[in-house]
């Protein structure tokens, strides 16, 4: 009587596992993309805010734009 090897993954498995994998990857991209996204934000408002276009009572949309970018990088692990 021979011993079946369980260790095999069956093809359905295989599959399933590379979707898997290649939905995360798009994830991961477009993550990436909404971070850089979002640090152009909060470069743009800081240079806002050095030439004086932004004055101080309008921190909330740099507070908003580093919430978000905490965020995804929390997500990340």
């Amino acid at each position: 009587m021979a011993i079946e090897n369980t260790n095999k993954r069956s093809h359905e498995e295989e599959l399933l596992l590379r979707h898997e994998i290649e939905l995360m990857e798009g994830i991961l991209e477009s993550k990436s993309k909404y971070r850089k996204i979002i640090q152009a934000g909060i470069a743009r408002w800081v240079k806002d805010f050095q030439d004086g276009r932004i004055e101080i009572k309008s921190v909330e949309d740099l507070k908003k734009l580093i919430e978000i970018d905490l965020e995804l990088q929390k997500e990340d692990y």
